[in-house]
């Protein structure tokens, strides 16, 4: 009897140990998602707009990470956004934002 509960214990403990780690990833990873988003309450944007926000928050971890200035005018995606000709200022003006953001934050 004692051999077949060591072997359900070894079986079973790394099973709830790998459980609990997914469980604290997925909550971290939906926290995380939250923060990045754009503040609902403050802004209603479009999907163009948002991922303008999402693209600005983005540059700032890339310039960060490639050491480059910090700031938003100079990231290639600002310089060159991937929009229509009329719809450009726009696409800045809500990069920027995002970028902006994700510098208070870090």
């Amino acid at each position: 009897m004692t051999h077949g509960k060591n072997k359900t214990i070894r079986f079973v403990t790394p099973l709830i140990a790998v459980a609990m780690f997914a469980g604290t990833s997925m909550v971290a990873s939906a926290q995380t998602a939250q923060n990045s988003a754009p503040a609902a309450t403050n802004m209603s944007m479009n999907p163009e707009q948002e991922q303008a926000f999402r693209d600005g928050q983005e540059a700032l971890k890339m310039d960060t990470a490639a050491k480059r200035k910090i700031d938003a005018t100079a990231s290639h995606l600002y310089v060159h956004p991937p929009v229509k000709k009329e719809k450009r200022e726009a696409y800045r003006e809500t990069f920027q934002k995002g970028y902006e953001q994700a510098k208070q934050g870090s």
